[in-house]
């Protein structure tokens, strides 16, 4: 993955429709569900429980799908950057699906659209659709429409 898509307030203001592209791969190992579960205390045996996941519908443990979207954030900025804005703050998600799960072992990038860019108080709302793949697999894990504040 090269530099991140540049962008001034001025410039950001007629990026609706721009292709982000895609960040690079990020490794989704054991210990990263294992800590995500200790830090949100869903211990579910299917992201826990090697043994027992074996045994279970997708042979092995799965990430927590909130895991795969706690990732936006850093796939986000290794796509994009305001170089003049004074903070970018995360505003919301409008619509989250997880159509396919993440087993252990795997690794994940997103790729993203900007779809609307609106003026607000302060600065801009920035929308994108973040389409979160798996390497290998045919579904994506999860498709997220986020929205991002940049503030002067």
């Amino acid at each position: 993955m090269g530099e991140p898509m540049t962008f001034t307030m001025a410039t950001l203001r007629t990026a609706a429709g721009t292709e982000l592209g895609a960040s690079d791969w990020i490794a989704i190992d054991q210990q990263r569900i294992d800590a995500f579960a200790e830090a949100t205390e869903d211990r579910q045996w299917i992201h826990v429980d090697p043994e027992r996941a074996q045994a279970g519908p997708f042979g092995t443990t799965i990430a927590h799908g909130y895991l795969t979207l706690s990732l936006l954030p850093v796939m986000m900025s290794r796509l994009f950057r305001i170089t003049d804005a004074g903070a970018q703050i995360n505003y919301g998600v409008n619509r989250v699906r997880f159509p396919a799960p993440v087993p252990s072992g795997s690794r994940v990038r997103g790729r993203a659209m900007v779809t609307t860019v609106d003026e607000v108080p302060g600065g801009l709302q920035v929308t994108c659709v973040v389409t979160v793949e798996r390497d290998g697999g045919d579904k994506p894990v999860c498709v997220a429409e986020t929205v991002m504040r940049a503030l002067q």
